[in-house]
């Protein structure tokens, strides 16, 4: 195989006698490896001093470039200590110029140019610290520390920030890092013994990488990314670093720690640390203030560098100008930060890499991915031959002709050609980037301000979400957008105070209103939530981040089904390593998913009986991921739970699989100890005890209110013996109880009952158990005897609250599940839905087919007003609050053109049912009675 460096594009020497002397100095050579020597030396007075110098190594290293800079790289690593700062400094001059003649060449791709100087720059930290901390072991300077503490740099981490991080480094990069300790490798007692001997260490290192001598020098080093450089040490504790992110670190820094990666010391070490900044990094809502923050930053930068002036290609700076590298690498990492915090797919040091990544999320358009890449690599081309000429750190285009003609020529191109292809680069780059930082200006908001109630508006800036100085000022960009919206609905005004409520609710909206900014479309849901729904407005108030959710992926696609949502949640638990954190994490995922069932359900993109179906699956799919959480939990310190475990039944709604948007969870639990009488763990508990604390843990788990809120409501008043018995059930207790003691109404629940989670051997067991329980034979009389009873007792206990309660009362919800219960009960059915169980009475000869389809019509009538009235208000609604948004709603949902049509065939409905249910109960007394 030739691995002989291959010419695939070559410079043009600008002086053709220097490049002359600089060919003489290889005469072996022959055609356009000879030629390649004569324009590199001719044009980069600094390439043919290399070439000069290197001359006798150069030849064999053009016969095979990588086995060259790996000869390189392994006589770096058998220098002995004493020849360290000659021998990386003569590495660092092979390694520099045939990185430049395999990139002039066309050789190597960029990333390959940028890899090894990278891979070197990580080698030489490496090699030099280790060095220093060998040097102050062996003079006891690290008090527990021997030679084997060495190749970890008794603790001390290096991290590679910028472009080393990303394996980016140009051409005559110098290096940023960040130095840090391992401090827990130290007792407190040699703490602070240790500190001053590494911060020496730090300091050598440095200097003998940076330090120019007659050989040259290896990188220049800065370390002034650390926290607080001006009154901290160069190397500091991973500790203080920590808690210096956590309270006071800045985007810019999280925008630093994007390309952040362990390099040279303690790897490990620094791996961890890079771990436990993930937060603070990677924000777990999406982050649209980012862009205010990194377009001050770039203000900032043009301010203090002087970069901010029109693109002219003499002078121009290829980094920080208009239209640099700079340009698309804060576009690449903002949006990074963005969306980073909730998709770890984003997480990408490489700007490249970075932009593929993000427009295969859809963030960007591919083609701008695209687009900017090729700027990227051609930027970072042009950068690198301004660098070759002199070896100096810079990355303006040169104000003279004949500076801009060294680059040329060291390009193979022409001044013309070059200067015109600069000039059309940066301009693209500049409109790409600038559109995204600095949007046009908002239209002036007093021509709409006008048409509202100065009142309320005048409220505004006096809610916690407007006081900052940076959220009114974004605001006061939206407000015209805002308002404009408002005034093209139904009812603005109504709609107005809609809004006013959710803003008066908001803790903070730097955040939110910079999301509304980059995503304007947001704007038309927030005001057909706010002007419809006063509990997912209210919820949206407290929990402003579900919005993410809207951009942040398949937010309108078909429902993915339970099994995938079980699958989704499971691996995001899974993912999260502290208890709390997983607790945390399901009521994030659940809200998201509950918010887009609402959502979808108020756009008409559902149905009600649908949504029904999704909310239940939503919540199964919580029990099954979350149960096998608590349990692991409970079983560190209680040991594994005894016998096959325990299973969660549904009951009631949620065993039926149809919830509302403010449904709690029925539901009970039933474990099987087989012949074990405790568990077996550090504090073991006897079975009984065992399976009532870990039931309590499991409701504490979903019910309990944490940062982000509760999971949801738990009942568990349908389990055997209810309130007064114990929260969890055995196994031969239950089946003991159903067959011997149960009452007609506890085997009504169970015609509703859903295993949902837990040990599936258990799970299918009760199943059959419910069944065989279902399918026994009964006096049709004694049963429809308690159903009566049932009807008369609830009546007596709850009242219908007004014409819009579709649950209680006469004629009601709850009275056709009754029915349809009955019906399954008495026809032996084990189906677990309203309509099954009302033709279950229909196959028993219970109730006729006329019957059954008219109760079954008002229930699914029932079901869409309950379900929308359930999302417009948690705790239902009144005639007088309805609202016009909440109107339309209404009438969407149940297929009504008019409230008042609505309002009529609910109460048609109710006597009708009302009427239905009284003469099927009333026909089978009188049958009873005349037989």
């Amino acid at each position: 195989m030739n691995n002989r460096l291959q010419i695939a594009r070559l410079p043009r020497p600008f002086d053709p006698d220097l490049g002359e002397e600089a060919r003489a100095a290889l005469p072996g050579l022959t055609g356009d490896h000879a030629a390649l020597i004569a324009g590199a030396g001719g044009s980069s007075p600094y390439l043919k001093g290399l070439i000069e110098r290197e001359a006798a190594w150069l030849e064999g290293a053009l016969d095979d470039p990588g086995a060259a800079v790996g000869g390189v790289f392994d006589g770096c690593r058998a220098l002995p200590p004493d020849q360290l700062r000659p021998g990386l400094r003569q590495a660092k001059r092979r390694i520099a110029l045939i990185t430049a003649l395999a990139d002039l060449s066309g050789a190597w791709p960029l990333e390959r140019v940028t890899g090894v100087l990278t891979d070197f720059a990580g080698l030489a930290c490496d090699l030099a610290l280790k060095s220093e901390i060998a040097a102050l072991i062996r003079r006891k300077k690290l008090p527990g520390m021997n030679e084997d503490d060495v190749e970890t740099a008794a603790g001390l981490s290096v991290l590679a920030m910028g472009k080393m991080g990303a394996h980016e480094l140009n051409y005559s990069s110098d290096i940023d890092l960040i130095c840090l300790y391992d401090e827990t490798r130290y007792g407190p007692d040699t703490h602070q013994e240790a500190r001053p001997a590494l911060v020496r260490a730090t300091r050598n290192m440095a200097a003998l990488l940076s330090d120019k001598t007659g050989d040259g020098y290896v990188f220049r080093t800065d370390l002034r990314l650390r926290p607080d450089p001006s009154v901290t040490p160069v190397c500091i504790s991973m500790a203080a670093a920590e808690t210096y992110y956590e309270s006071l670190g800045r985007t810019w820094e999280r925008a630093a720690y994007i390309k952040a990666r362990p390099c040279a010391g303690d790897l490990e070490a620094g791996a961890r640390f890079l771990q436990t900044l993930r937060p603070f990094v990677w924000r777990k809502h999406l982050d649209f203030a980012a862009i205010q923050d990194a377009h001050d930053m770039r203000l900032r930068i043009r301010e203090t560098k002087g970069t901010g002036g029109r693109i002219t290609v003499p002078g121009h700076d290829m980094k920080l100008g208009r239209g640099g590298i700079r340009e698309i690498e804060f576009f690449t990492q903002t949006q990074q930060l963005i969306a980073g915090g909730r998709d770890p797919d984003l997480r990408l040091r490489g700007t490249v890499e970075g932009l593929a990544a993000l427009a295969a999320k859809a963030w960007i358009p591919e083609e701008l991915a695209g687009r900017l890449s090729a700027h990227y690599r051609a930027h970072r081309e042009v950068e690198h031959r301004i660098q070759m000429v002199h070896d100096a750190q810079t990355h303006k285009v040169p104000n003279t002709g004949d500076g801009i003609a060294r680059v040329a020529c060291l390009m193979g191109t022409d001044v013309e050609t070059l200067t015109a292809d600069l000039a059309r680069r940066l301009s693209e780059v500049h409109e790409m980037t600038e559109a995204f930082f600095a949007p046009d200006a908002a239209p002036d908001a007093a021509p709409v301000e006008a048409r509202f109630d100065a009142s309320v508006l005048a409220r505004w800036p006096g809610y916690p979400a407007l006081r900052s100085q940076r959220a009114q000022h974004i605001f006061d960009r939206l407000k015209p957008e805002i308002l404009s919206r408002l005034a093209r609905t139904a009812k603005p005004d109504e709609a107005l105070l809609a809004l006013d409520g959710f803003l008066s609710g908001l803790p903070a909206g730097v955040q939110l209103f910079s999301l509304f900014e980059a995503n304007p479309q947001l704007i038309d849901l927030l005001v057909d939530i706010a002007g419809t729904s006063h509990a997912l407005a209210s919820h949206l108030s407290r929990n402003a981040g579900v919005f993410d959710a809207v951009i942040g992926g398949d937010f309108f696609a078909d429902w993915p089904g339970e099994a995938a949502l079980r699958a989704d949640l499971a691996a995001q638990l899974t993912a999260e390593a502290d208890y709390e954190r997983q607790l945390d994490s399901a009521r994030r995922w659940m809200k998201e998913w509950h918010f887009r069932i609402g959502v979808h359900l108020l756009r008409g993109l559902t149905g009600p009986a649908e949504a029904g179906r999704h909310y239940a699956e939503l919540a199964g799919a919580v029990l099954a991921a979350i149960t096998p959480v608590v349990v692991n939990q409970f079983a560190r310190k209680h040991g594994p739970p005894p016998g096959r475990g325990a299973a969660v039944v549904g009951m009631g709604s949620l065993g039926a699989a149809r919830l509302n948007a403010s449904s709690d969870l029925d539901m009970i639990v039933i474990y099987d100890p087989q012949d074990e009488d405790s568990s077996a763990g550090p504090r073991p508990l006897a079975v009984r005890p065992y399976y009532a604390r870990l039931t309590q843990a499991l409701i504490t788990a979903i019910s309990a209110p944490m940062a982000e809120g509760r999971l949801y409501e738990v009942d568990m008043r349908l389990r055997p013996s209810g309130r007064q018995g114990p929260v969890a059930t055995s196994w031969a207790s239950f089946t003991h109880y159903q067959m011997n003691e149960a009452w007609t109404w506890e085997h009504l629940a169970l015609t509703r009952a859903r295993v949902v989670a837990g040990d599936p051997d258990l799970g299918a067991d009760i199943e059959a158990f419910r069944r065989g329980i279902i399918a026994r034979p009964r006096a049709r009389a004694d049963v429809l005897r308690e159903v009566a009873d049932m009807r008369a007792r609830i009546a007596a206990a709850k009242t219908p609250a007004g014409v819009w309660d579709a649950k209680t009362g006469a004629g009601r919800l709850l009275e056709i599940e009754l029915v349809a219960q009955a019906g399954a009960l008495l026809s032996g059915s084990a189906a677990h839905d309203v309509a099954s169980g009302l033709q279950g009475g229909v196959a028993c000869g219970w109730l006729t087919g006329a019957e059954a389809g008219a109760l079954g019509a008002a229930y699914d009538l029932y079901w869409a007003v309950q379900t929308a009235a359930r999302l417009i208000s948690a705790s239902g609604i009144g005639e007088e609050a309805l609202g016009e948004g909440g109107a339309a709603f209404l009438c969407r949902a149940s297929g009504y053109d008019s409230i008042d049509a609505l309002r009529g065939a609910l109460k048609a409905r109710y006597a009708e049912a009302a009427a239905l249910i009284e003469a099927a109960l009333s026909r089978e007394e009188t049958d009873e009675g005349g037989a």
